[in-house]
């Protein structure tokens, strides 16, 4: 069974910078594309940042240049570095996994979710 556990998320002020982690377990983890995904009160569900199983990456233009994303095949784990953040940051953040289509950001394309954890600016 493929479980996604995020954590890292807070309250942080504006410009301040959090690392969201997402631990991967029941999944081959090497052979997808993952991403970060977030939803604001009131808004559609969001892709942020994925990297495809061969570490290409693709941003939203919203976090470009804020956001960096990185995966850590060894220790299954997906990370979010998130810096400069600002008020419409402010999310609850998901990890997602399972797509075969490199560089989506549609949620649309992916199988597995994390519960969520929650980005405060």
């Amino acid at each position: 069974q493929v479980q996604l556990v995020e954590s890292g998320g807070g309250s942080v002020q504006a410009g301040g910078s959090l690392r969201l982690s997402c631990a991967a377990s029941g999944y081959t983890y090497s052979s997808y594309c993952m991403g970060w995904f977030r939803q604001a009160p009131g808004k559609e569900r969001e892709g942020v940042a994925v990297i495809d199983s061969d570490g290409s990456t693709r941003y939203a233009d919203s976090v470009k240049g804020r956001f960096t994303i990185s995966k850590d095949n060894a220790k299954t784990t997906l990370f979010l570095l998130m810096y400069s953040l600002k008020p419409d940051d402010t999310a609850m953040y998901y990890c997602a996994a399972g797509s075969w289509v490199a560089g989506s950001l549609d949620e649309h394309d992916y199988v597995h979710w994390g519960q969520g954890t929650q980005v405060t600016v």
